[in-house]
């Protein structure tokens, strides 16, 4: 599986989620992409205007997207859906 994170520097939640998503990533062995900067990538994803948006992708195709601000408990509930 692989995780696609989208977020920026200057978004309150994404710094919220980045501390609880490094913490689902010591327990997973998954393969994250950050796409601050790359903008041809986020228009292929068709990101909105919410961040941060997390996509998870099983054999490059999309399983499951998280838009927004979510619990530890939400996360590991969706890894455990996706897994």
């Amino acid at each position: 599986m692989k995780v696609i994170k989208i977020t920026a520097l200057w978004c309150s939640s994404c710094l919220i989620m980045n501390n609880r998503w490094n913490e689902i990533l010591k327990e997973r062995n998954i393969e994250t992409i950050n796409l601050d900067y790359d903008f041809d990538d986020i228009e292929k994803y068709n990101v909105g205007d919410i961040l941060p948006v997390f996509i998870f992708l099983k054999d490059d195709k999309e399983i499951k997207r998280l838009v927004g601000e979510h619990s530890l408990k939400e996360l590991k509930n969706v890894m455990g859906e996706v897994s």
